[in-house]
């Protein structure tokens, strides 16, 4: 285990959340044991460094206050031997403004959007000795309070859901091997909640928006662009108890990502024959029962820190407690859009006033979703949603199986339908 004693301090200093939890997973990655410190502003800096001196300060050159620039001359002045490592992160890569950083020797100046297992090699090579390596597990916590205070306490600062598998095999292959080829890994991404929440959590920040907001995966990769999009998605696959690994877990955890997958394929197929919005559909559905898998992340975090085997009795509890609760408090906390927030929602139940013609969709899908494996949708036609859509039992009855091409299929039904 690292000695804390000598574990080095390191301050990032970004105003966007999503790249500033980026920066943290990648130093922990490259030193473990390291001391961080995650600041908004230059002030903030500047009152810091006077308590104290970090090992590695790594600043966004458009923070807020003086800007990364002058914060660096600001620590250059200090004159201090050897010089603080400063890492400025910029999208200013012009000649005219990389000269105005050369006088003042960052020791590393890095363009955005920066390749992250090149900034992960930097980080290893300025904290650890050659050959060094640190292994820092999880250390068990003695007492360890009760799993539903813990869920209670953990709900305001939940990270969110695990990682499918898949995605989170394929992240890690890309790191390993610098590929670096979105177009390969978007078509798993789109079958992931976290990952597609995340990311149009970040594309809709105060640092990225502009104008419209972002409501699918694909809007969200247009406006973050695809190195940054990797780089948050392999920030994401860097978190600690990001994959469920407790026996008990893995049923639910698949249970619940086939019912978010099936909900959304429908939501979308029907969407297609009726002329809806398909994929803001596909993104409701994907992420309607996220706050059930946040539950299980955090029961696995529980877990991992020393909890008590549990019962498959009581996992369910917890998610029927606390699932709803947490969908809620991720999706207002990461400032997902409004309107996408209220398609989530009619997929649990209708308001009262004007039906949108996706909330009905949506609410129909998780509907046909939830039905046992073999049942007939076609019973489905008699519920509200299906009246005011004008869905009849014909076209229920030919729902796709999960696992369908949905698209071919209902653009064969639609053409049948006119």
């Amino acid at each position: 285990m690292a000695d804390m004693e000598r574990a080095p301090k390191v301050l990032i200093a970004d105003p966007d959340r999503w790249s500033a939890e980026l920066l943290v997973e990648l130093v922990r990655k490259a030193r473990c044991d390291a001391h961080l410190e995650v600041l908004p502003d230059s002030q903030s800096v500047l009152e810091h460094c006077r308590t104290g001196w970090p090992d590695l300060l790594i600043v966004d050159y458009g923070l807020p206050g003086i800007g990364g620039l002058e914060l660096l001359r600001e620590v250059r002045r200090q004159r201090r031997h050897p010089p603080v490592p400063f890492f400025l992160i910029t999208e200013r890569v012009d000649a005219a403004s990389v000269r105005a950083a050369l006088p003042l020797a960052p020791t590393a100046y890095l363009a955005k959007p920066f390749n992250a297992e090149d900034l992960l090699q930097r980080l290893r090579n300025l904290l650890l000795e050659p050959g060094e390596e640190l292994a820092c597990p999880v250390p068990s916590v003695p007492n360890m309070q009760s799993l539903e205070e813990y869920l209670g306490k953990a709900r305001e600062t939940s990270s969110g859901a695990p990682l499918l598998k898949v995605v989170h095999e394929a992240l890690d292959h890309a790191m390993q091997s610098h590929k670096r080829d979105l177009a390969e890994l978007q078509p798993l991404f789109l079958q992931d909640p976290q990952l597609t929440g995340q990311l149009i959590a970040a594309a809709n920040s105060a640092g990225q928006h502009l104008g419209n907001s972002c409501q699918t995966l694909d809007q969200a990769v247009a406006r973050l662009g695809s190195q940054h999009s990797l780089n948050l998605a392999q920030g994401l696959a860097l978190q600690r108890s990001v994959d469920l690994t407790d026996p008990l877990l893995l049923p639910h955890g698949e249970r619940i990502w086939q019912q978010c997958q099936r909900t959304a394929e429908l939501a979308r197929w029907l969407a297609q024959c009726l002329e809806g919005d398909g994929e803001r559909c596909y993104t409701a559905g994907l992420l309607h029962l996220l706050g059930d898998l946040a539950v299980l992340r955090s029961i696995q975090s529980w877990r991992d820190l020393g909890g008590e085997e549990l019962t498959a009795e009581q996992v369910e509890e917890a998610l029927r407690t606390h699932g709803a609760p947490y969908g809620s408090a991720l999706r207002t906390r990461w400032r997902l859009p409004l309107e996408l927030r209220q398609l989530i929602a009619a997929a649990y139940q209708l308001g009262g006033g004007v039906y949108s013609k996706d909330a009905l969709i949506l609410h129909i899908a998780k509907l046909a979703a939830e039905l046992p494996e073999g049942e007939d949708a076609a019973q489905l036609a008699k519920h509200k949603a299906a009246r005011m859509l004008g869905l009849d039992a014909t076209l229920l009855a030919s729902l796709p199986k999960l696992g369908m091409s949905t698209q071919a299929s209902a653009s064969s039904t639609k053409s049948s339908r006119s």
